[in-house]
């Protein structure tokens, strides 16, 4: 059952007061991560953890749905002190992956709350990558691009 308030991050307020539909960019390209929409997830510390690892100074990252800490920063680190968390209604979102947790809108989305937080509040939602995961990460990434 798809949950009434849904959660996307930021590192920036956005311009206007919707999020519009875009085209995502995913260098794996998993399918539940290329429709053109609005993205966001049922729980919360996913989204922050989401704002934290596409802030300025961070240059490669992912994001689990499975566990905690939800980011791995592979590259770089967090450089800017605050993010942006908007509470969004479920209304025309749908399921897109993400172990259930992931929700895509194709139409335009207007926020029901914004909530600026303080990065090093939430930086254990991350975690840096272990030297062995930065290989199997480059590894995969040069399979992706042959």
């Amino acid at each position: 059952m798809k949950p009434e308030i849904l959660y996307h991050g930021s590192i920036r307020k956005i311009k206007g007061d919707k999020f519009l539909p875009k085209k995502p960019h995913d260098l794996e390209k998993n399918s539940e991560n290329l429709n053109k929409g609005v993205y966001a997830t049922n729980i919360k510390e996913i989204a922050i953890a989401m704002a934290i690892i596409s802030c300025k100074g961070v240059n490669w990252a992912s994001l689990s749905f499975r566990r905690k800490p939800y980011g791995i920063i592979y590259e770089g680190k967090p450089n800017q002190k605050y993010i942006y968390l908007y509470s969004l209604p479920s209304k025309t979102f749908r399921g897109s992956g993400g172990n259930g947790k992931q929700y895509v809108s194709a139409k335009p989305v207007r926020p029901l709350k914004l909530e600026k937080l303080l990065v090093k509040d939430y930086i254990y939602l991350v975690r840096k990558g272990t030297k062995e995961e930065i290989k199997k990460k480059l590894e995969k990434y040069k399979q992706l691009k042959q």
